[in-house]
């Protein structure tokens, strides 16, 4: 969105106080010597007395501090990262993520690979800041939150945020912020805390240790706002998930402002569990945190905004699929739609194969005994929550024979797990997503459908179109367009790069014939040229998720509809016995 704008036409948003510009430019004001969003309530100052940056390590690497009215470092994440999948992209994922502080730069540099030197240098060109400088702005972000959200010692804070001492934590938080980090907590805002509302409903839960600490929270407990860039669709994005929910891992509980997504962590120093709510107004939702160690707050922070992808722009979306006739009606029913993503790209590569040839309830089912069996249990279970889901180290060492699915797929999934595993597949922030997508077709059991449904979840690219979906395929149908692959390929070019919000658009514009998208209810499967509508099949029964398939499973099926097909979509093709075509139900 703004690589194409010069400085006039930035300090034009800073006038306008355009607020979707807010984690994109941040401007300089060279006669205060702060930095603020463009949407900062402050007298906009002379363009002469401005400067512009792409990051706010820029602007602190240029000696201005964040301004306290804006506060630009909470500021949305750019949705320029979203799109990018060159080295600099790639690059702001793995810092994002907490790269630099786990395995400093030379890890980051080895994770794209490039030379230390060549990586800073191209960061330096392109952002204004390298990557300790960026990584820098990010520990200086964490360390706010915890000294304004939490009764923390400064000591403790210092270290969960990244700093390598006490010293550099002081001077970094006096520079970015101009305070102390006695002076921050002091200036603690009321807004940091949940609303009164959310606070009583969790009051009852505990933290990992079930201890309470300073302020009525558990220990290592964070409750904070995640920023985002309304407007939002919070009841087609928390359904989505509750859909898909895997027992002792996820849940969904309330309903409308209510309702409350939680969910167990796998983080790089130990596990944890979120609490998603909608927020008071519609630009941030609120989430809390309990984690073994809040070394891991920045990581699971960024995570979580992943999941609910909210560093999207749905102005920029909107604007391009709101242009296309076809489109336009299903981006103006649901404003601010979201393309959600997922807090561990292993899992969900691990759950797109699980849910290959069986309903949406039964691959819940399936993911659920693989949980049982094979996750680490929480230190304390919180209500329904009882484990993490499995890593994929648990998983390469089984034997096909241990897990509840058709042997086949069990060798899918343990071929997937031993390449996750050893390296050979990286899923992760900084993954190559061409290179990542070309391997995950090259593995037994896993075709192009699967292979595109991982690289929208996991990777959270915004181009992917699914155009042999049957649920797509029977919407454009509807709409008065050809369903075949082609003509729906076709149709989507003009889409481009946002084919993954049209493709949800698509599927929840078809979940009222198939039931709401973000009901209870499993979806129906369907033979392409036969409609074939079976009984719903119950998440506890056992037979849907070891039920053997009617033919033997493809090794790397290629076909219009692939077999490999993730519990996406409002339809899917069921199992067919043999070459016949004959159809058969999904017991």
């Amino acid at each position: 969105m703004d690589g194409v704008m010069d400085d006039d036409q930035r300090y034009l948003a800073i006038r306008s106080g355009d607020a979707r510009f807010d984690g994109v430019v941040y401007v300089g004001v060279t006669s205060t010597g702060i930095y603020c969003r463009p949407s900062c309530p402050a007298v906009t100052p002379k363009r002469e007395n401005t400067r512009f940056f792409p990051t706010a390590a820029a602007a602190q690497r240029a000696g201005f501090r964040a301004c306290k009215r804006c506060r630009p470092d909470a500021a949305p994440g750019s949705p320029e990262w979203n799109v990018r999948a060159d080295v600099v992209g790639r690059s702001m994922r793995l810092i994002a993520d907490g790269a630099v502080d786990r395995e400093g730069v030379s890890g980051l540099a080895a994770r794209v690979g490039y030379s230390e030197r060549q990586l800073n240098r191209l960061l330096v060109a392109e952002l204004g800041a390298g990557p300790l400088a960026l990584a820098r702005a990010q520990r200086a972000q964490t360390a706010r939150v915890l000294i304004e959200t939490t009764g923390m010692p400064m000591g403790d804070i210092a270290f969960a945020a990244g700093f390598a001492s006490i010293r550099q934590f002081n001077d970094t938080v006096r520079e970015v912020f101009a305070l102390s980090p006695t002076e921050l907590r002091r200036r603690r805002s009321a807004r940091s805390r949940p609303p009164a509302r959310a606070a009583e409903a969790r009051a009852g839960s505990a933290g990992p240790a079930g201890r309470v600490g300073p302020g009525g929270e558990a220990p290592g407990t964070v409750t904070l706002r995640l920023p985002l860039r309304p407007p939002i669709d919070v009841d087609h994005l928390f359904g989505f998930l509750a859909l898909r929910a895997v027992p002792g891992v996820e849940e969904v509980t309330g309903t409308g402002a209510a309702r409350t997504y939680r969910r167990s962590l796998n983080l790089p120093h130990g596990t944890g569990l979120v609490e998603l709510s909608p927020g008071d107004t519609p630009d941030h939702v609120w989430c809390r945190l309990c984690l073994e160690l809040l070394q891991d707050l920045g990581t699971a922070v960024q995570r979580c905004r992943r999941l609910l992808d909210l560093d999207t722009d749905p102005h920029a979306v909107a604007e391009v699929l709101g242009a296309d006739p076809l489109l336009a009606p299903l981006v103006a029913a649901r404003p601010g739609l979201r393309a959600p993503g997922h807090v561990d790209p292993a899992e969900i590569a691990v759950r797109a194969i699980v849910g290959q040839q069986v309903s949406v309830a039964a691959a819940r089912t399936v993911a659920g005994r693989l949980v049982e069996r094979f996750g680490k249990p929480l230190t304390a279970a919180s209500g329904a929550l009882t484990h993490a889901f499995p890593r994929p180290d648990d998983l390469a060492g089984a034997s096909p024979e241990e897990l509840p699915m058709p042997r086949g797929r069990a060798r899918a999934l343990t071929a997937l797990a031993e390449a996750l595993a050893g390296g050979g597949l990286d899923l992760g922030p900084g993954a190559d997503w061409d290179d990542a997508t070309a391997r995950l077709r090259a593995l037994p059991g896993i075709g192009p459908w699967t292979a595109d449904y991982i690289r929208m979840r996991a990777f959270g690219d915004p181009d992917v179109f699914l155009g042999t979906d049957l649920g797509v395929r029977r919407t454009l149908e509807r709409l008065g367009r050809p369903g075949d692959r082609r003509a729906a390929e076709h149709a989507a070019r003009s889409w481009s790069p946002w084919r993954t919000y049209a493709t949800h658009h698509l599927w929840a514009a078809a979940a009222p014939a198939a039931g709401s998208a973000s009901g209870p209810q499993p979806r129906p499967e369907a033979e392409p040229e036969r409609v074939f509508a079976p009984a719903p099949v119950s998440a506890s029964a056992p037979a849907a998720a070891t039920a053997k398939p009617t033919r033997k499973e493809p090794g790397n099926d290629s076909r219009q509809h692939d077999p490999g097909r993730a519990p996406a979509g409002p339809g899917r093709a069921p199992a067919r016995g043999g070459r016949g075509g004959r159809v058969h139900s999904a017991r």
